[in-house]
């Protein structure tokens, strides 16, 4: 009996030792996890810390950085800006070349009548190349050379408000909008090789060599017995008049034998301006200017002559011919 109860005691002995060894181990687990806690907290704080003092860092790095994108940026539009403005630069104005702008409207206006006085054909784009020369001469503007009637594009004449490229028109749509042929780019695109508006750019402003626009437009339509006409000098650089300046699109034809096919090229519009190319009319490019506000200021002059003749080219000799 003894034995046995010596065996129990010392079997709750050795439990208890267990127990307190258990005890010991989990006191000791929660000591080590407490001291993880801390040195967890202590490192998660540090890493804080040193997050902050980054943070205080970065700012006035991003700071100048963005000063630097800014002030790059500030460049390169002023740049751009002087870009620009070495543009308008090129184009003269006349106060800087005439001796007396007030007497360009004037002497314009003497020689639509004066080739009227003979002509009974409205003036067209070789006439009044000459008739331009003379407009500007008799203001003090020196030409220096003209083309004369050739049919190279670009540049007719050539003086000292600029070089001037002379265009005819007929008003249309009731004096609201004129239509101006131009270029033919059969060498960038055709029926066979449409092209790429890149490549039509690039061709149009090569060919480009002048400052300015001179267009004649004349008006039949209100009076069967009178030829009316406005002059407008525009320079080229005119955003309405810049290729660069659209979108361009194809033109789809819609029935016959071109149903569904690009037949040409045609443009946004933009300040009452657009542009379109037709393949079947040797790839001519078409300036179309409706006459808004903004337009209607690039107008130098204007004149309206009688359409009938006074006299021809045998009396204007022989009258000639009195005086010597």
């Amino acid at each position: 009996m003894e034995e046995q109860t010596t065996s129990v005691s010392a079997a709750i002995a050795a439990t208890t030792v267990q127990i307190v060894e258990n005890i010991n181990i989990v006191e000791n687990v929660n000591t080590v996890q407490n001291k993880i806690k801390k040195e967890t907290k202590k490192q998660i704080k540090a890493l804080k810390e040193e997050k902050e003092e980054k943070e205080e860092k970065e700012p006035k790095t991003k700071k100048e950085t963005k000063t630097k994108k800014e002030t790059k940026t500030k460049k390169e539009t002023k740049e751009e800006k002087e870009k620009e403005k070495e543009k308008e630069v090129s184009i003269k104005k006349l106060e800087d070349v005439c001796e007396n702008p007030g007497l360009m409207g004037e002497n314009f206006h003497k020689c639509v009548q004066g080739y009227h006085l003979i002509n009974v054909s409205p003036i067209n784009e070789t006439i009044w190349e000459d008739l331009n020369a003379m407009v500007f001469s008799s203001v003090g503007i020196e030409v220096y050379s003209k083309s004369d009637g050739s049919h190279l594009s670009g540049m007719d004449i050539n003086c000292s408000l600029g070089r001037i490229s002379n265009k005819s028109a007929k008003y249309a749509a009731n004096k609201k909008r004129i239509d101006i042929s131009s270029y033919r780019l059969t060498t960038v695109c055709s029926e066979k090789n449409c092209g790429t508006p890149a490549e039509i750019n690039q061709e149009i402003n090569n060919r480009k060599n002048f400052e300015y626009y001179s267009f004649i437009v004349r008006d039949e339509a209100s009076d069967k017995d009178k030829i009316s006409y406005d002059w407008l000098l525009i320079p080229s650089n005119y955003v309405g008049l810049d290729p660069a300046s659209y979108t361009w699109e194809p033109t789809i034809g819609k029935r016959g034998k071109n149903k569904d096919a690009q037949v040409g090229w045609k443009t946004n519009t933009i300040n009452g301006c657009s542009m379109s190319i037709s393949f079947s009319m040797s790839s001519q490019l078409w300036l179309h200017i409706e006459m808004t506000e903004e337009i209607k200021k690039f107008i130098v002059a204007s004149s309206t002559a009688s359409n009938k003749p006074n006299c021809n080219y045998i009396q204007l000799f022989e009258k000639d011919n009195q005086k010597i």
